[in-house]
C-alpha cells in the first residue's frame, strides 16, 4: 500500500476537528466529552508528529478516522446513550451496542501497526507483521480496560460510570477486548490483501523519500 498524500491526511484531520467542535455543542456531559475526546486528539497529535518519520497508507488513516468519528459521537451522547433504537429494536437488544461497535473500530489500529512493523523492517514477513500488530492491539485493549477501571474508581461519580460504560455487564471488559481483537483481525486481513504483491519490506531510505 502506498503512503497517504499530505492533502488527504490533512483533510481527514480537518474533518476530525470539525466533528470534535460539533460534538461539543449540547454534549450530555462536558467532563465525559473532554475525557473521551482527549484520546482522539492525542491520536491525531501522535500521527502528526510521526508524519516525517512514517506515512501510513490512505487505508490506514481512513481506519483511524472512522474510530475518531465514532469517538466524537460517543463523547457527545455518552456511549451508552447514543441513539441506537434503529438497531436495537429489530435485533431485540436490551444493551446499547454502540460502545461494542466503537471497540471493533479500535481494532483497526492494527492496520497502521502492521504497516509500521513491515515497512520499518521490525518484522521479517507480512504474516509476522500482521501477527504482532494483532498482539499489540490486544495488549493495548487490555491496558485500556485498566485505564477505564481506574478512572471510574478515581472519579467515583456519574462521569466515571459513563466513561466505564459497562451498562451493568460484568463481562464488559472481556467483551470489549474481544471486539477489539475482531476489529484487528479484519484490519490485518485488509493489510495482507493489499500488500500481497510486495515481496520485501521497503528500505528506510526508500520510505523516507516517498
Amino acid at each position: 500500500m502506498k503512503p497517504c498524500g499530505g492533502r488527504t491526511a490533512l483533510s481527514l484531520a480537518a474533518l476530525v476537528a470539525v466533528a470534535s467542535i460539533l460534538s461539543c455543542f449540547g454534549a450530555a456531559s462536558k467532563v465525559v466529552w473532554f475525557t473521551e475526546m482527549f484520546w482522539a486528539w492525542g491520536l491525531v497529535a501522535v500521527l502528526a508528529m510521526c508524519w516525517r518519520w512514517m506515512k501510513f497508507s490512505t487505508t490506514a488513516y481512513a481506519c483511524l478516522f472512522v474510530w475518531c468519528i465514532l469517538q466524537t459521537i460517543g463523547a457527545h451522547y455518552e456511549f451508552e446513550h447514543v441513539p441506537m433504537d434503529w438497531l436495537m429494536s429489530p435485533l431485540g437488544l436490551v444493551r446499547n451496542p454502540f460502545d461494542r461497535i466503537a471497540h471493533f473500530t479500535v481494532g483497526f489500529v492494527a492496520m497502521p501497526l502492521a504497516e509500521l512493523y513491515w515497512r520499518k523492517g521490525y518484522a521479517s514477513s507480512r504474516i509476522s507483521a500482521a501477527f504482532f500488530a494483532v498482539a499489540t492491539t490486544i495488549a493495548m485493549a487490555g491496558l485500556w480496560e485498566l485505564v477505564e477501571w481506574q478512572y471510574a474508581i478515581i472519579d467515583g461519580g456519574e462521569a466515571g460510570a459513563a466513561f466505564l460504560g459497562s451498562q451493568g455487564d460484568e463481562w464488559d471488559a472481556q467483551k470489549d477486548i474481544l471486539c477489539d481483537t475482531l476489529g484487528a483481525l479484519c484490519a490485518v486481513t485488509v493489510f495482507l490483501a493489499g500488500s500481497r504483491k510486495s515481496k520485501s519490506a521497503p528500505k528506510e531510505s526508500e520510505d523516507r523519500n516517498v
